[in-house]
């Protein structure tokens, strides 16, 4: 195997297009083809069904462009480390961010970053604690935000911050961020639930139990704007964390409360794996978000949150 045919069949997965692909990467379509026809010579199966509808990897093709996406990332990497100039931190750094702090921790991120380091190049990817960890297990993360986590044999993890969850209800629900909701009174409602699996699921059967309650979940997703539609359509409550509705209750489309009885709480953590000695870019980056959380605490920014030692 060889570079141009490991972008060729990466290419080709993503845009489903022999033509488009060889548009993207400047060669002509038979370079491509010929690329594509010499991995299946060599592994000896088929990695592409030629269908009406373009090429579609096959199960051994999802396989090998996996692998292939990693290896070309960590080749483009080890090329944006190896600079001239050795006073710069420089590199390719993937991040992590729960969903829910997305909004408030990208962009100052990445302003810092480039503002203190323009030799770093970030990518930031955002999506649900289960999903963050799997990514990070499996090389496709440098570090990440990850909740209620204590460490596992493939990752270190740092306690960045703690949050209390709230109850989440529509606008004419009339909840108060300064009057708390016995669990039992949300969990008497229909409710919105994120999906089995999910970290915050857990959180909240635990929590109904120990209010010697059960849910009546309504409806179960795996994406928190989902949750917020479809409390905000009427189809029940739900529970997150307040920062990831801030900005709904500055705008007044939901309104919320934080949970009593119990009180239910997670702890956010960074995560980075213990595989290998992280590069001085990933240290920058995990610093700089580590500063980028407390800032926001301090400002207020991140509503019922604490800080470790708090």
């Amino acid at each position: 195997m060889d570079l141009k045919q490991l972008k060729a069949l990466v290419t080709v997965a993503d845009v489903g297009s022999v033509t488009k692909a060889a548009e993207l990467l400047h060669v002509v379509q038979p370079a491509v083809t010929r690329q594509i026809r010499a991995l299946e010579h060599e592994v000896g199966v088929p990695l592409f069904d030629r269908t009406r509808q373009g090429m579609r990897p096959t199960e051994a093709g999802l396989k090998l462009v996996e692998r292939a996406r990693r290896a070309l990332t960590e080749l483009e990497r080890a090329r944006a480390e190896l600079t001239p100039d050795r006073g710069a931190i420089t590199g390719i750094v993937t991040v992590g961010l729960l969903d829910s702090t997305a909004e408030l921790l990208a962009e100052p991120l990445v302003s810092a970053v480039r503002r203190a380091h323009p030799g770093i190049e970030l990518r930031v990817l955002s999506a649900y604690s289960g999903h963050l960890q799997q990514w990070l297990d499996d090389g496709d993360l440098d570090l990440s935000l990850l909740y209620n986590l204590t460490g596992t044999p493939s990752l270190n993890v740092t306690p960045v911050v703690r949050e209390r969850l709230w109850a989440v209800a529509g606008p004419g629900e009339g909840l108060r961020p300064d009057v708390a909701v016995p669990f039992a009174e949300a969990a008497a409602r229909p409710m919105v639930m994120p999906a089995p699996g999910h970290g915050l699921h857990t959180l909240i059967t635990t929590a109904a139990r120990e209010a010697g309650t059960t849910i009546d979940a309504v409806v179960q997703t795996n994406s928190m704007a989902l949750q917020k539609q479809l409390v905000r359509g009427g189809h029940g409550w739900t529970v997150l964390p307040a920062v990831g509705i801030a900005a709904d209750l500055a705008a007044g489309t939901l309104t919320a409360a934080p949970l009593a009885e119990p009180e239910v709480w997670r702890s956010i953590v960074l995560g980075v794996p213990r595989a290998a000695p992280a590069t001085p870019a990933v240290r920058v980056v995990a610093a700089e978000l580590t500063a980028q959380v407390h800032t926001a605490v301090h400002k207020e920014q991140w509503p019922s949150a604490r800080l470790p030692g708090d």
